[in-house]
């Protein structure tokens, strides 16, 4: 029925939960921050980020509407190199990168996948269908914890909103997949947890829909998915994929 079956990512594939206000996190990364020549207070570290980032958020029309531009994503890198310059510190890739992944570590309850997973997107692959991944996710965060999961070769591609600079519902990340695959809307299919950048962002470009719901999927009425699931249950989306 599809031969293209697009993935969402947390709450979705991953079951994941982080906690990014919680004291000791920027109690940690303020004494990283200091040994690597920015000297923060945790607190002052903690306004800092989400002040950039609101900033960040702002400076690419973020919330303005609902246009093309109604949806941007910010990339946290950005974020990270601010916070080193402020203290005179001219931060190269890799310290960037590892005071993200720092940030991301500190943050990070769980992550796991949901049961099933390895086996739904390998039954897919081996079935002839091309498996694709279409997630708000930043790459410095999200890369490595696919690694860490191994699922990143599961996909055929990876779209990450930070790599694109727009993010879901918005059209224009869902045409980029489709343009750049030459992807027929009407062979594919979007399987997500949330209602309005999942599904109705797949809808409005005409794609098939498969909704789940997740224990981090917003508090949201069940939306008009070709198919829905009440709770997580993997191998019936992929019994329903695959029929």
């Amino acid at each position: 029925m599809f031969d293209n079956c697009i993935f969402d990512l947390y709450g979705t594939l991953v079951d994941i939960h982080t906690e990014e206000k919680a004291p000791d996190l920027w109690k940690g990364l303020a004494a990283d921050f200091i040994g690597w020549g920015a000297k923060y207070t945790p607190e002052e570290l903690q306004d800092a980020y989400f002040s950039l980032v609101e900033q960040e958020e702002q400076a690419m029309g973020a919330g303005k509407g609902d246009d093309h531009e109604a949806h941007p994503e910010i990339k946290l890198e950005s974020v990270f190199r601010q916070l080193f310059a402020a203290k005179g510190v001219k931060a190269d890739d890799d310290l960037i990168l590892a005071a993200g992944r720092r940030f991301r570590r500190l943050s990070l309850i769980f992550i796991k996948l949901y049961d099933g997973v390895p086996e739904m997107l390998a039954a897919l692959r081996k079935a002839g269908k091309k498996v694709w991944l279409l997630s708000n996710a930043q790459r410095m965060f999200t890369a490595f914890e696919m690694d860490t999961l191994g699922i990143t070769d599961a996909f055929d591609g990876i779209y990450l909103s930070s790599d694109y600079g727009v993010k879901k519902p918005n059209s224009r990340f869902f045409g980029i997949l489709l343009e750049e695959q030459k992807i027929n809307p009407q062979t594919a299919v979007m399987v997500g947890n949330d209602g309005k950048c999942d599904i109705q962002g797949a809808k409005a470009v005409g794609l098939s829909t498969v909704y789940i719901h997740s224990d981090i999927s917003p508090d949201e009425p069940m939306p008009d998915a070709d198919f829905c699931l009440a709770e997580m249950n993997i191998p019936k989306v992929q019994e329903y994929l695959l029929r």
